[in-house]
């Protein structure tokens, strides 16, 4: 029996992780303490960005994160191009013991359900 809760447990979370969850994440950007990271390319971001949000690529993140956001119960709202390298970061920061982290999805589709566009 406990392998079996263990095994639908993993399932579980597979099948959220990474899920993209626009309403959640303007939800999470109304708390002060709320932060917002675009995880494309410094090239991709020089094209655009959303107001407040700070560049950093997935790999950065393990060396950054605790300085941008100390608490690991804070919000964090992790946007990209498409939503899927916004979904390994969520996966990793996640890994790294952070509790309160959304997957925004694509730059274009946030940017255009936020509230005021």
């Amino acid at each position: 029996m406990y392998r079996l809760l263990v095994i639908l447990f993993a399932f579980s979370t597979t099948a959220t992780a990474g899920k993209i969850d626009q309403a959640a994440a303007f939800e999470a950007l109304k708390h002060p303490d709320a932060v917002l990271i675009d995880v494309r390319t410094a090239e991709e971001y020089a094209e655009g960005a959303l107001p407040g949000s700070i560049r950093m690529e997935t790999d950065e993140l393990p060396a950054r994160i605790g300085a941008l956001a100390p608490d690991k119960g804070q919000p964090v709202v992790l946007y990209c191009r498409s939503g899927r390298r916004s979904s390994a970061a969520q996966d990793l920061l996640q890994q790294l013991g952070y509790t309160h982290v959304i997957n925004g999805g694509s730059y274009e589709q946030i940017r255009k359900t936020m509230p005021g566009n």
